[in-house]
């Protein structure tokens, strides 16, 4: 067996895909000198928008800022709650936090996914918006939420693992009123550095962002609210509109890895594989299994030089962040509590080989004969 290293993520492939064309398109920012915003970042929202299916696509720098600015362009602010689940990255609760609102967690379901169930009972005549968070590259069930929910909330999808994933016909970001998204470089479909985006059919939503991300106002000199700097630039928008022309392709071969990985772990009784939705909705920003005794598993692993993750180990609600935040404490949440404790994430990325999965495959089975 071989003992090479199998890194977590490798974006040097993907790179390699679109090197000549993304110098291409520095030489055009650079010969311009469009560096925020400007005709590439235009052209890249105008493709998205096409790709999503949506009226509107608004780049900004960063996902945190996405949800930040798609909660306030939907009149979100100070005592307002907000439903999330409490299996999220931190983003999703410090956006509902920095906008002034509260966050209300939810039990998650065996998916990892939004529960229309636990989400009915945290609505309360306070509520204003519920943001399902499509984990790992899978999609929530937003049609279920907006029969939980009606019409009268604001739906605000957390898309920043879920580039190019569909349900129900649709693409991910445009399933509710508004969507938030990031292009951290190791999202599915990634910048080379911090980028994210807001997307909606909202006419109004759409002013109210782009307003906002910059400082208040479209025209120069001109600020009718107090907004912010966040805006996207030239040169990271080059790099999103080259490696969205390849976005299908490299979603397509993440899932011929976690097909394959169900298929070479599928007689291990002490695996939980993550449940596969239709063949078109996921796509495997992480592939995430569930096994128990995960530190030990972990830390043997990467001694071996396998590259896992944990995403994430704590759910909101234990994290310092919140602990006086009122959210509940152990034991509040207890699958989000029970998933955080066995949840390990394997390799799978475009490029990744078989021969580097059969790795990764044998270094799970030898940690897993103490078990």
């Amino acid at each position: 067996m071989t003992t090479q290293p199998v890194p977590m993520l490798d974006l040097a492939y993907q790179h390699r895909a679109v090197a000549d064309e993304v110098a291409d398109g520095f030489a055009r920012v650079l010969e311009n000198s469009s560096y925020v915003l400007g005709p590439e970042a235009t052209a890249f929202e105008n493709a998205y928008a096409e790709y999503l299916g949506v009226s509107h696509v608004l780049g900004v720098a960063n996902g945190t800022d996405a949800l930040v600015l798609a909660l306030r362009a939907s009149g979100i602010g100070p005592g307002d709650e907000v439903i999330i689940p409490a299996n999220t990255f931190v983003a999703t609760a410090e956006a509902v936090a920095l906008v002034g609102a509260i966050p209300v967690l939810v039990d998650p379901g065996e998916d990892f996914l939004m529960a229309p169930d636990t989400l009915a009972a945290a609505i309360t005549p306070r509520t204003r918006a519920v943001i399902p968070v499509h984990l790992y590259g899978q999609v929530a069930d937003v049609a279920a939420i907006r029969e939980v929910v009606g019409s009268d909330l604001v739906i605000i999808e957390d898309a920043a693992q879920s580039q190019g994933a569909i349900r129900d016909g649709a693409y991910a970001g445009s399933l509710g009123d508004v969507a938030a998204t990031s292009f951290y470089p190791g999202k599915n479909l990634g910048a080379y550095g911090d980028a994210g985006g807001v997307s909606t059919n909202s006419p109004g939503i759409a002013d109210a962002v782009r307003a906002l991300r910059n400082h208040g106002g479209v025209e120069r000199y001109q600020h009718d609210v107090v907004g912010t700097n966040s805006r996207l630039d030239g040169l990271q928008a080059v790099v999103l509109a080259a490696k969205l022309k390849r976005l299908d392709e490299w979603n397509a071969h993440r899932r011929v890895v976690a097909d394959r990985y169900r298929a070479l772990l599928a007689d291990l009784p002490a695996v939980t594989l993550p449940l596969a939705g239709e063949p078109s909705a996921h796509v495997y920003h992480q592939f995430v299994i569930q096994v128990d005794d995960r530190d030990r598993i972990f830390d043997e692993m990467a001694a071996a030089g396998i590259g896992v993750g944990i995403h994430y180990p704590k759910p909101i609600h234990l994290l310092g962040a919140f602990a006086d935040s009122g959210l509940g404490g152990a034991g509040s949440f207890p699958r989000a509590e029970h998933q955080a404790a066995r949840i390990l994430s394997l390799p799978v990325y475009p490029g990744l080989t078989e021969a580097m999965q059969d790795r990764v495959v044998d270094e799970l089975r030898a940690a897993l004969r103490e078990v």
